[in-house]
């Protein structure tokens, strides 16, 4: 469980690390089933439903930055959707009645590994409430050097940031709008997790190291937390008993939770061209760049 003190850093700051809540046989597995699917890869010369492959990616140099829906290819991530001490601890900050709202496993290649622009869940994903979640569970040891996610601490509380760009929706916040040297790395190591809210600026910078940095996030909500866009807008589900399947605690709830929050529309927006990565590629100026 989260401590009173992690607990209040959360609501300060926008995020936690938690450090040894997966065991060293789970972190094992982990590494083991990812290593293969990575593998699996290696005759892909595009990306696909299930990958999302980085520029230069060959037979020879195999190079993959998302899993997509892992829960839907191996046991292990599903696994990983249902453990009890990281639904535990997220019953602490948004409820006890949780549901899933996404997935992904982003990788970042040693010496390389492509950067998330900086951004905020909630310009992708706007509910009746705020009380929505990303937790990362670290594959390998999140570090600066093999790029660790950015945030900028209590960004969770200010207005939504601008995500767009020449009157299209580009799901990435310019330099403009905030400091860069504002941002803190939240370093984690193998086995533990970062939990950050749907409202945090953040990002993360290409992998500079020999080492990969591979992290499994669950996207979470509070049960009363309904989508603004309606239940056929998402690739999670389209229907009632779909939207329902998606609860990993709690009873289906007909009532959203109307809070006060910001709102800023994901608004008007080109054809989805399948991954945020590419989606960010359309940013005339990357915060990242030099």
């Amino acid at each position: 469980m989260l401590s009173q003190d992690q607990i209040d850093f959360y609501n300060e700051n926008g995020y936690v690390a938690v450090s040894d809540v997966l065991s060293p046989s789970e972190v094992s597995e982990l590494q083991r089933v990812t290593d293969e699917l990575v593998e699996s890869t290696r005759s892909m010369t595009e990306s696909d439903d299930r990958f999302d492959l980085e520029p230069g990616h060959t037979a020879d140099g195999v190079r993959v930055r998302r899993i997509k829906r892992p829960s839907l290819h191996h046991d292990l991530y599903m696994s990983m959707l249902h453990h009890d001490i990281i639904l535990d601890m997220v019953a602490q900050l948004i409820g006890p009645s949780i549901r899933f709202t996404g997935e992904k496993l982003n990788m970042k290649s040693a010496e390389f590994g492509s950067v998330v622009e900086w951004h905020q869940d909630w310009g992708f994903m706007p509910h009746t409430n705020d009380d929505l979640l990303a937790v990362g569970i670290a594959i390998d040891a999140t570090t600066t050097e093999n790029g660790a996610l950015l945030v900028i601490p209590g960004s969770h509380r200010q207005p939504i940031y601008d995500h767009h760009e020449d009157g299209y929706f580009v799901g990435a916040v310019g330099r403009e709008h905030f400091d860069p040297a504002d941002a803190v790395p939240v370093e984690v190591p193998a086995g533990g997790i970062s939990i950050h809210h749907v409202r945090m600026l953040h990002g993360s910078p290409p992998n500079t190291s020999d080492r990969p940095r591979r992290v499994m996030f669950l996207e979470l909500a509070a049960a009363d937390a309904w989508p603004l866009f309606g239940l056929g807008n998402w690739d999670t589900w389209s229907t009632w008993d779909e939207y329902n399947a998606c609860l990993l605690r709690g009873e289906p709830v007909a009532e959203p939770r109307m809070t006060d929050v910001p709102v800023r529309l994901p608004h008007p927006s080109r054809p989805w061209p399948g991954s945020i990565y590419a989606l960010q590629e359309s940013l005339s100026d990357s915060a990242f760049s030099e």
